[in-house]
């Protein structure tokens, strides 16, 4: 069932959201007369579930290792009877792709609810926050600056940030409705979801998979820094990779070689156990870099 991605500001009242959605979600189970529904189970993970401090978005390394652990804990719970919202800051639209390839491949559907508190409201919640030592603390004032500089804002132009609701700070809960619509329907009928190539998780058989996987990612990555590097200052621009059909799409601004090793690792990662034959290894991450591309 579906996967429920809150993403927003520090400090913006994500996690009251996400305790409404959950009671919401609670009592339309309990209340429903379908079978199908009432399997149904909820599961809030967030920060304080999962017992990571906020001193994490200290340091770079501990960070990664919190949402790591974010994205197994849903990995574990993620499944057809199962609803489960993941409350955190999910401000990495990397992340975010991951966990919608991981709700793709149990089949369940999956939207973003975007918590859109003004930043300078979620600046005065976070100082008060930090000064009131019996609430729950609030981001120290460098890491609430970082982490306000480098979130990535959803898109619902992107498939892994669609459906997308959008909760303001004058509404008194989330769009519920609509939300329930779009994940769970309300015919009687299951949504199915449809897995593709890229997100269905089986062992890889072919021999060599995991050399071929790393080199031809590697190969890819050198014809885009050549082609920048030819085409220097002009951005955007179109790359024609042999035998792949469609072309890699540069975004306006060039990328940096670690921005592009960055996405590779993430691929890498994605599809070190995937089903895919070495052949389609190219189209595939082309097909990925062009989706990290967007927006």
């Amino acid at each position: 069932m579906p996967l429920v991605l809150i993403s927003g500001f520090p400090s913006a009242g994500k996690t009251t959201r996400a305790r409404q959605l959950h009671d919401l979600f609670a009592s339309a189970i309990a209340n429903s007369s379908d079978p199908r529904t009432n399997r149904l189970k909820v599961h809030l993970i967030n920060d304080q579930t999962l017992g990571v401090s906020r001193a994490v978005y200290h340091t770079a390394r501990a960070e990664k290792d919190a949402r790591a652990e974010e994205y197994s804990a849903v990995k574990r719970v993620l499944s057809r009877d199962d609803v489960v919202i993941a409350d955190g800051l999910n401000y990495i639209k990397g992340f975010r792709y991951q966990l919608y390839c991981e709700a793709k491949a149990v089949q369940t559907t999956s939207c973003v609810v975007h918590i859109g508190t003004p930043v300078e409201k979620c600046r005065q919640i976070n100082k008060r926050l930090l000064q009131d030592e019996h609430q729950d603390g609030g981001y120290e004032e460098e890491d609430f600056e970082n982490l306000i500089f480098r979130y990535e804002e959803p898109n619902g132009m992107t498939r892994w940030d669609s459906p997308l609701f959008t909760v303001l700070d004058e509404d008194e809960t989330p769009p519920f409705d609509q939300i329930w619509e779009a994940l769970v329907g309300s015919d009687g009928k299951a949504k199915v979801v449809r897995p593709n190539q890229a997100t269905v998780l089986k062992p890889a058989t072919e021999q060599n998979y995991l050399y071929e996987l790393d080199k031809t990612t590697s190969d890819i990555l050198a014809q885009v820094m050549a082609y920048q590097k030819d085409h220097e200052g002009e951005g955007g621009g179109e790359i024609s990779v042999p035998d792949v059909e469609k072309p890699i799409e540069l975004p306006a601004s060039p990328m940096t070689l670690p921005q592009l090793q960055r996405i590779r690792r993430q691929f890498i990662t994605l599809n070190r156990q995937h089903s895919f034959t070495k052949a389609r290894i190219k189209e595939i991450f082309v097909d990925y870099l062009n989706s990290q591309f967007e927006g």
